[in-house]
């Protein structure tokens, strides 16, 4: 299984970025949950949101009302889409997959956010 992650970058304060991870490789493979970590600067990697295949949704406070995750099974995809971004979002964001043989983790996507 392997993720590919896209759609980071660098955005001033207030606007607007969608992160996208595609997972590959899924053969004889069932995807559970999926969700979106973040490391920020001298942090540890937290929980930003998860997703169940039911599409249950589940957010880190800090980012409930602004942030939205969605998934597309068809396409063994999670997607997040991030408002009203602040300074403080900034990091190095993670797409995580549950599945059947274990987690996979994403290469990671750098954002950056500008006051």
């Amino acid at each position: 299984v392997q993720l590919v992650e896209s759609g980071g970058g660098l955005v001033q304060a207030g606007g607007s970025l969608r992160l996208s991870c595609a997972a590959s490789g899924i053969v004889f493979v069932v995807i559970s949950n999926m969700g979106w970590y973040r490391q920020g600067p001298g942090k540890q990697r937290e929980l930003v949101a998860d997703i169940t295949r039911a599409a249950s949704t589940n957010y880190a406070d800090s980012v409930r009302g602004r942030f939205t995750i969605s998934r597309d099974n068809a396409k063994n995809t999670v997607y997040l889409q991030m408002n009203s971004l602040k300074p403080e979002d900034r990091g190095i964001y993670y797409c995580k997959v549950d599945t059947s043989r274990g987690p996979y983790w994403g290469q990671g996507t750098q954002v950056t956010v500008s006051p």
